[in-house]
């Protein structure tokens, strides 16, 4: 993790326990706040509304965080925005092939998460995995390689899109098999558990995977065992090109905790601040005792399921309307407001972020595609 993803809560910003009961109560309390993510018939204005609404709670989480904390945050959200509208651009050039998820909407999740862990700590995660990579601590050009299937990438150029991973760094996938990493990472915490160590596992995945068998097996399994595995659904609100309200018949997926005596936790994916809280408070349950959590953190991605993917189910208007609760401008909007940044140093940071991101593309540009002789290397064959 960086350098400042490892920074433990202080007195002044640790969480308070939460049961399996009073997280059940803010699942339900919070869904009355994100009424827009869940309903048809709200408008832009009332969206203008919430975001107003939901940042005054916001502010009062930046005024007891740590201020280099709140920097690094603010940019690796700009930077996972800037990198994601690069990979659109250069995959439309050809320059990247495959397939290719994109993150742009939800970067409040991933970002807010795993700011949360420290030194020892496991990510696992689905195909949707660019941002995540590099909040893990993987670099930009590292990254950018890899889509381009040059030897400069994080694996070699053999893993694309999909398959980013470090061990080193802790970040065990990139998955493309929609739910098949949950498994892995109820797995792994078992291992953090069977080392006598107190960290823990966040798996991330996306509400279709709530659909399959594994999700469930893996739930139950970790609270009978006490695994400290962190299940956090990416509720983005389309599995693919099928709205959730057509395949899922419970909406507040933090409810199926419920069904596991496991602590449950609905959180507004749009509010950085708002998910980190969620984990910090999963993580303190996972450190103490070993108790898994389920967190389902809505947001809504502006862009199609994969590059692949038009998007002609979803109407402009509606993608507009989530717009107005864009996590980034909510957050500058809060930073400022709270007079912890100002314009200038958010054109810094942004500028920081180009720069990055071009440094990225030029050396995935520049290097080389991997030796033929490497062809059958890294290969596992059973």
């Amino acid at each position: 993790m960086p350098k400042t993803a490892t920074r433990q809560t202080k007195s002044t910003d640790k969480p308070d326990s939460v049961t399996s009961a009073t997280a059940s109560k803010t699942a339900s309390k919070n869904s009355g706040k994100m009424k827009s993510a869940v309903t048809d018939t709200v408008n832009r204005k009332e969206a203008q509304a919430e975001f107003k609404e939901r940042k005054k709670s916001q502010i009062a989480t930046i005024k007891k965080t740590d201020k280099a904390l709140l920097k690094e945050m603010l940019y690796q959200m700009i930077l996972g925005r800037l990198f994601e509208r690069k990979c659109a651009e250069v995959y439309r050039m050809g320059a990247i092939g495959g397939f290719c998820h994109l993150y742009i909407g939800q970067e409040a999740i991933g970002i807010g998460a795993m700011m949360a862990l420290k030194e020892g700590d496991y990510v696992i995660t689905s195909y949707r995995d660019h941002v995540q990579a590099m909040v893990a601590g993987i670099t930009p050009e590292a990254v950018m390689a890899e889509l381009y299937g040059k030897a400069g990438g994080n694996v070699g150029g053999k893993g694309g899109s999909m398959h980013m991973f470090s061990k080193e760094k802790g970040f065990f996938g990139g998955h493309g098999i929609v739910g098949g990493q949950i498994g892995v990472g109820t797995g792994m915490a078992y291992a953090q558990k069977y080392k006598g160590t107190d960290n823990v596992t966040l798996c991330f995945f996306g509400e279709a995977a709530l659909n399959q068998g594994l999700f469930h097996e893996s739930l139950n399994m970790a609270q009978l065992w006490k695994l400290p595995c962190i299940f956090i659904c990416e509720n983005n609100q389309y599995g693919m090109g099928t709205s959730q309200k057509r395949a899922m018949s419970l909406a507040n997926i933090a409810k199926k905790a419920e069904g596991y005596g496991m602590a449950g936790e609905f959180v507004d994916g749009m509010d950085v601040m708002a998910v980190r809280e969620a984990t910090l408070r999963a993580i303190e349950r996972a450190r103490k005792d070993g108790s898994p959590t389920l967190l389902e953190i809505r947001a809504y991605r502006y862009m199609g399921h994969s590059m692949s993917d038009p998007g002609k189910y979803r109407t402009t208007e509606e993608i507009k309307k989530y717009q107005e609760r864009d996590p980034i401008i909510l957050f500058q909007d809060s930073l400022k407001e709270a007079k912890v940044f100002d314009d200038k140093d958010f054109e810094e940071l942004t500028n920081q972020a180009k720069e990055a991101v071009d440094k990225a593309v030029k050396f995935a540009e520049e290097s080389p595609f991997p030796n033929e002789s490497s062809l059958m290397t890294d290969v596992f064959a059973d």
